[in-house]
């Protein structure tokens, strides 16, 4: 809400983007221009005098890979609500088989992406410069 002062909540949240921003290598300066809004904004952010959006939360936990409950892990809760809603189990994070290869299924989400919004010609050449690694890594 406009107006709502900040708390321990928004303190709590702030640490951990500015972990993470390091973390992942970031300048206050990178992540504040792919915002749109100045660098002593996100230190605002980061020392949890203002709230971020879940706009920006989202955005900023898609550049540093992390999903957005990442954030709120471990923070205290101030409220009365049980802690998983009211489902009847918690609802983990999508984990794919570990049995499976992970470059099978990076291959098939990349092969998904270019067969959606790529032109026949730059398929091709996709296709070409893949073949061309694989006689290269089989020498």
């Amino acid at each position: 809400m406009a107006g709502q002062k900040t708390d321990a909540r928004d303190a709590y949240v702030g640490q951990r983007i500015a972990e993470q921003r390091k973390r992942a290598s970031l300048t206050q300066k990178r992540v504040a221009q792919s915002f749109g809004m100045s660098a002593a904004q996100l230190q605002k952010y980061e020392k949890g005098t203002n709230r971020i959006s879940a706009i920006h939360l989202d955005t900023f936990s898609r550049m540093t890979g992390v999903p957005v409950a990442y954030f709120f892990d471990g923070m205290e809760r101030t409220d009365d609500v049980p802690e998983f809603g009211f489902a009847e189990e918690r609802q983990g994070a999508y984990q794919s088989d570990p049995a499976a290869n992970p470059w099978e299924r990076l291959a098939e989400t990349v092969a998904q992406h270019v067969a959606e919004h790529f032109s026949p010609e730059d398929k091709r050449r996709i296709a070409a410069a893949v073949q061309a690694l694989d006689r290269k890594l089989g020498e």
